[in-house]
């Protein structure tokens, strides 16, 4: 068993305690974390953001506690209760997380022979590792997953599957954690600790990892590991400069393998009763599976000769590839109004679409848009992602943006796209204003969209994260400054209550872009900035977060905003309690207090100040527990606590419970901290709170050990 103030103990301690903030009894862990290494080494330590960082704090912590008992006992005490992961358990992974493979699969003999020598090869330390590549509608993806379902017996941990074409390498790493059933919560914050896990989980598994449709190398090689069970195929358009992999190129069918799929789709009498339009029809799908299925229900049904114009009489434009002259070909037998459909849904690169937003593109009734859009998946010009949404291929949506150009005209498609935006626009503003209602940080002005709870409402944001990110962009190429930070505002309670920061950061970055340029010094610029601190915290890019944060209480302070300039100061005070700087995190906190004495009775914000100077009233108090000034912190702490109580806020009393318990843990008082957390336990009573009373149940053992 190793010794838990050996150095390797100490760093594996502090690495757990930095990669669990994802929840907030995480964050309680890395804060006492904090505290401990302040008191062992006499002295303020800034917290470690990188590994050597974090080795250099270990070798601080061991060289103070190897002589004391006394620091000894402590730092024993709080590491017996930070659950040190060195993998999941097992039952997580036995799942296979691959889509379905097709009916029909033809040929790509030598490719299936090629993979297989890969996953079969003797294990020398190099990754097992296949880069499949080749042109859009040529089959990789197919390839890939056919490979994946013939092979699951090779694989008996599972199969996971992620899609990149709208994932930074940081979203992959928690999508495929989650995957393994990794819970929110426990998802590290910072992409090192996410590839950290990850490879940590997968060391020891005989496990398929497909990463479909990537567009770089350097998006995939966080998510590349060398376990020996590990087989990992990357899926890519072309080859991957500096992706040390097998490469698999994968071409257009031979003629007779494309007559073979097409016989599989439609029969043999069918394929002999096309005899003479079969060679026209293979030469223009040219070996593409994809244009091959697109043929197949027209190949005797429609005379090529009814296949000449579009539904509106237009010349067949040039198409540039087998994809392109399938959607074209598709495109002309569609009804009117699903040719318009196709054509207005596509103008934007969408990450998915529902039948609302296809509804607003197109100026349709929603029903009438969800009847269509299934008309275009059947003629595979859409694809079905799941829960009633869609998706374009890039090089169909491509081919949907050129007739329309050609079709619509240039006002249209700008007009239709800004239906879209708005539509999305009002989604996140009345989703906002549901889930925190009483917070002058969402949006002001009303919706036609709204929801019945909170929850309903920031589900609903999290279903349109990706979009309302590619909304921001779009808002912003449209330079409707307006409309980019109404939408970035309404980000908020997604922020707040469910995280996404990884795929948040880019719009937030844009809003607070955009609030510098065209509404400086104001309340709006001053909310970006914090909400981009905010996300930039939670993500552990705490130097990139202090500027924001300074950036927030700048502009609010310019805006006369009392209100928001306390929160951008109580803010930075958080901050710099991540950062383990105590004394100016206490010190942000006193001038918080400050800023909030300036509110009068009848000033905006006078109403929420009990509640606001409550919550500072806690916040110094751990900024003292951290500086070791116990008996201080536990009378902040207690101020707040009666109004907690007072007032009937469960969850923050049961926070403040905690804190204090804490505290008096700190001054080895077990007795008192005991009482202290079966009180938080019984505060929280049903509220849904799973991490903070597993945290609390961790420290009731501490509390029986200490005793």
């Amino acid at each position: 068993m190793l010794d838990p103030i050996s150095l390797g103990a100490i760093s594996a301690v502090l690495g757990a305690v930095g990669s669990g903030m994802g929840s907030e009894a995480g964050r309680w862990a890395w804060e006492t974390a904090g505290g401990l290494v302040r008191r062992v080494t006499g002295r303020e330590v800034a917290a470690p953001t990188t590994p050597g960082g974090l080795t250099e704090v270990a070798r601080l912590v061991h060289d103070g506690v190897l002589n004391d008992p006394q620091l000894a006992r402590a730092w024993t005490l709080f590491a017996q209760g930070v659950p040190v992961r060195d993998a999941l358990p097992g039952t997580f992974a036995r799942r296979a997380g691959l889509p379905a493979s097709p009916r029909f699969f033809t040929d790509r003999q030598e490719a299936l022979k090629t993979l297989d020598k890969e996953a079969t090869r003797a294990f020398d330390g190099r990754p097992r590792l296949a880069l499949l590549h080749g042109p859009e509608g040529i089959g990789t993806s197919t390839l890939a997953i056919h490979w994946g379902w013939r092979q699951q017996a090779r694989f008996p941990d599972g199969q996971l599957y992620a899609d990149l074409r709208a994932l930074g390498s940081d979203a992959a790493l928690g999508t495929l954690l989650r995957q393994l059933g990794l819970p929110d919560e426990e998802v590290p914050p910072a992409a090192a600790d996410r590839a950290d896990l990850l490879r940590r989980c997968l060391a020891d598994r005989r496990l398929l990892l497909v990463l479909d449709h990537a567009q770089s190398a350097g998006q995939v090689r966080a998510l590349i590991t060398s376990a020996p069970g590990v087989v990992t195929l990357v899926v890519a358009r072309q080859p991957l400069a500096g992706l040390d992999a097998l490469r698999v190129p994968v071409g257009p069918l031979a003629r007779k393998d494309a007559v073979r799929l097409l016989t599989d789709l439609v029969g043999k009498p069918a394929i002999g009763a096309a005899r003479a339009t079969l060679p026209g029809v293979l030469d223009r799908c040219a070996g593409s599976p994809y244009a091959l299925r697109a043929a197949a229900p027209r190949l005797t049904a429609v005379a090529p000769a009814a296949i000449t114009q579009s539904p509106v009489g237009d010349p067949v434009p040039d198409v540039p590839d087998a994809v392109g002259a399938a959607a074209e070909d598709s495109y002309r037998l569609l009804s009117p109004d699903a040719a318009r459909l196709y054509r207005l849904a596509g103008l934007y690169a969408w990450p998915d679409l529902d039948a609302a937003a296809a509804a607003r593109a197109a100026d349709l009734a929603e029903a009438e848009a969800a009847r269509l859009l299934e008309e275009l998946a059947d003629a595979l010009l859409l694809e079905h992602t799941g829960s009633g949404r869609y998706r374009y291929r890039p090089a169909v949506r491509a081919h949907a943006e050129r007739v329309a150009a050609a079709t619509d005209g240039i006002a249209a498609c700008s007009a239709a796209v800004a239906r879209t935006v708005e539509h999305y626009l009002h989604l996140a503003v009345g989703a906002a204003r549901a889930a925190l209602p009483e917070s002058w940080r969402v949006p002001a002005g009303t919706s036609p969209v709204s929801y019945g709870d909170r929850g309903t409402a920031v589900a609903a944001l999290a279903a349109e994260a990706q979009n309302l990110v590619q909304a921001v962009r779009a808002a912003e190429e449209f330079r409707d400054w307006d409309t980019v930070v109404r939408l970035c505002q309404a980000l908020w309670p997604l922020q707040l209550k469910a995280g996404h920061h990884d795929v948040l950061l880019p719009a937030l970055q844009t809003g607070a872009r955009t609030a510098d340029a065209h509404f400086p010094g104001s309340r709006t610029a001053g909310s970006l900035h914090a909400q981009l601190a905010h996300s930039l915290t939670e993500s552990r890019r705490w130097d990139e977060a202090e500027p924001e944060a300074l950036a927030a209480a700048r502009d609010e302070r310019a805006a006369g905003h009392t209100r928001g300039h306390a929160s951008a100061v109580e803010f930075l005070g958080l901050l710099r309690l991540r950062q383990w700087r105590f004394t100016e995190a206490y010190d942000s906190f006193e001038e918080a207090a400050r800023i909030l004495d300036g509110i009068g009775p009848t000033d905006e914000g006078a109403a929420d100040l009990p509640r606001a100077r409550a919550l500072l009233e806690r916040h110094r108090g751990r900024a003292l527990r951290g500086l070791g000034r116990r008996d201080e912190a536990r009378e902040r702490l207690e101020r707040a606590l009666r109004f907690f109580r007072d007032s009937g806020e469960a969850y923050n009393t049961a926070r403040t419970l905690t804190d204090l318990a804490e505290t008096h843990l700190d001054g080895a008082e077990s007795t008192a901290a005991l009482a202290l957390v079966d009180a938080a336990i019984e505060a929280l009573g049903q509220e849904n709170a799973v991490y903070h009373l597993a945290h609390l149940r961790i420290l009731r053992e501490r509390c029986v050990s200490v005793g």
